[in-house]
């Protein structure tokens, strides 16, 4: 029992850092604090993403207020992005 406690005890930092990494991936991502009066209207930012060559698969309103989008870029490329619902600006994209 002696021997099982030293080993948790030294190697308890590791555990932790080895848990903690993954869990950073789900922070949400804050995109405004501006009233959605303010924001850009959904249906005119999908067309206008479809007109730079985007597939958007699936669009959404996340809980940091911002518009989400899964689909392809105009490279074919699988895409996540974020963006500012109140600029349009991309806050945090991920392509695979």
């Amino acid at each position: 029992m002696r021997l099982f406690m030293r080993l948790f005890i030294r190697l308890w930092p590791l555990l932790f850092i080895t848990i903690s990494i993954p869990l950073s991936s789900f922070a949400v991502v804050n995109c405004t604090k501006e009233d959605r009066t303010r924001w850009l209207d959904q249906t005119k930012f999908q067309e206008n993403l479809k007109g730079e060559g985007y597939k958007v698969k699936v669009f959404k309103v996340t809980k940091g207020n911002c518009y989400e989008i899964y689909g392809k870029n105009k490279d074919g490329k699988k895409v996540e992005i974020y963006f500012n619902p109140v600029t349009g600006d991309g806050i945090k994209s991920n392509i695979r």
